[in-house]
């Protein structure tokens, strides 16, 4: 199919037939924007893996979602990583955020906000729009569930001697 696609009009863009067809950019130029735009967020969830405060799941989230409309080659290879991958399957299927993920956001989000009000802020306006806008996003977070249904701790009844 594709190389009949190439014959009738050479300057198409192929895209493979494995793609699912009605999520796939057909606009051979949007699609590679979207492309350059996925490997984007991939490399800003890189930097949020070492800079403090900035995430580094939702950059993640953003690239699949990219790649889901524009390459299945990215989008199996961000969703199969060894490091990226559990943290994004995890959200996708169960909406869950780790334990250490949840305690790192709000770490952050607390050490940022004292930062700019300590050191930054002139007024009262500048904490106010970081507490109006941290404060719901630590508690969406923290709300979420900790691990995947299958995963829960479980405490066994132990059978002890008398």
């Amino acid at each position: 199919m594709i190389m009949q696609e190439r014959q009738e009009n050479p300057s198409a863009c192929p895209i493979p037939s494995r793609e699912p067809s009605l999520s796939r950019i057909e606009n051979c130029t949007l699609r590679w924007v979207t492309i350059v735009f996925g490997w984007a967020n991939v490399a800003l969830g890189v930097v949020g893996i070492v800079v403090p405060g900035m995430p580094t799941t939702v950059f993640l989230l953003i690239a699949l979602w990219a790649f889901s409309k524009s390459s299945v080659r990215f989008q199996t290879w961000l969703w199969n990583h060894d490091r990226f991958g559990p943290p994004i399957r995890a959200w996708h299927e169960h909406k869950v955020i780790a334990p250490a993920a949840k305690i790192a956001a709000v770490s952050m989000m607390s050490l940022s906000f004292a930062i700019v009000t300590v050191f930054i802020a002139k007024s009262w306006v500048l904490p106010t729009v970081l507490v109006s806008v941290m404060l719901p996003a630590a508690l969406y977070v923290v709300t979420r569930a900790s691990y995947t249904p299958d995963a829960v701790p479980v405490s066994v009844p132990v059978k002890r001697d008398r």
